[in-house]
């Protein structure tokens, strides 16, 4: 990945060769600057790669239009972001149901109903995000992702904007949701003990992969 700056072309990343398995949860980490969020939006299809093949679920995001990748993260995606990015003019219930009213779904309110009432939040159906603590607001964000059953959910430092006892919530939450629906987990995150619990540690340095640390790894402490 590729972009013309001021003073000519920056490499975000380079030479990424990366295999991720179903069903498996992957932590990106590095230090700031290091291209784990450019990955990660890679990943899904919300950045461009400037060289190679994103394959995700036998299809070439590089290569689907802006309306085919659109729907291929509507149908298959999960996207959870550090700024939760909820609609400040709609309640819970209605943040959750949107991508599901999106894509059809007659049920779409009974099953956003269902995921607030997982993540905790079943008294919060009407409340709008201003209503709410950052840490319900992100488990709104959850339950966005883990509504429409997503093969891939991605998240970009879910705890980031959390303390401590949010925080830990939300990773127990994060890996609940994965466990329920059997979804492919891949996580950015400077937090220790969320990238510990993944099955596998990517180390990103530089806009290349540093190393790998195995199940559990060592190096995440």
């Amino acid at each position: 990945m590729t972009l013309q700056g001021n003073a000519g072309p920056v490499n975000i990343l380079r030479g990424i060769t990366l295999d991720v398995a179903r069903g498996e949860t992957l932590g990106l980490v590095g230090p700031s600057g290091s291209g784990k969020s450019s990955l990660l939006m890679l990943m899904g299809g919300l950045e461009r790669a400037t060289g190679g093949q994103v394959m995700a679920l036998g299809h070439d995001l590089t290569v689907l239009g802006e309306n085919a990748l659109a729907r291929f993260r509507r149908e298959h995606m999960g996207v959870v972001f550090q700024s939760f990015h909820l609609i400040p003019t709609m309640t819970a219930v209605e943040n959750v149901a949107t991508p599901l009213e999106l894509a059809g779904r007659k049920d779409a309110f009974e099953r956003a109903e269902e995921e607030l009432e997982a993540v905790g939040l079943g008294h919060r159906l009407d409340h709008y995000p201003a209503q709410m603590s950052g840490g319900e607001q992100q488990r709104v964000a959850l339950a966005r992702a883990a509504a429409p059953r997503p093969s891939i959910l991605l998240a970009d430092e879910p705890t980031g904007n959390l303390d401590g006892p949010n925080g830990q919530t939300i990773m127990d939450l994060l890996f609940g949701l994965r466990d329920r629906h059997g979804a492919t987990l891949i996580l950015v995150t400077h937090a220790p003990g969320l990238a510990a619990r993944c099955d596998r540690v990517i180390r990103l340095a530089d806009g290349a992969i540093a190393g790998e640390d195995a199940k559990r790894a060592e190096a995440a402490e």
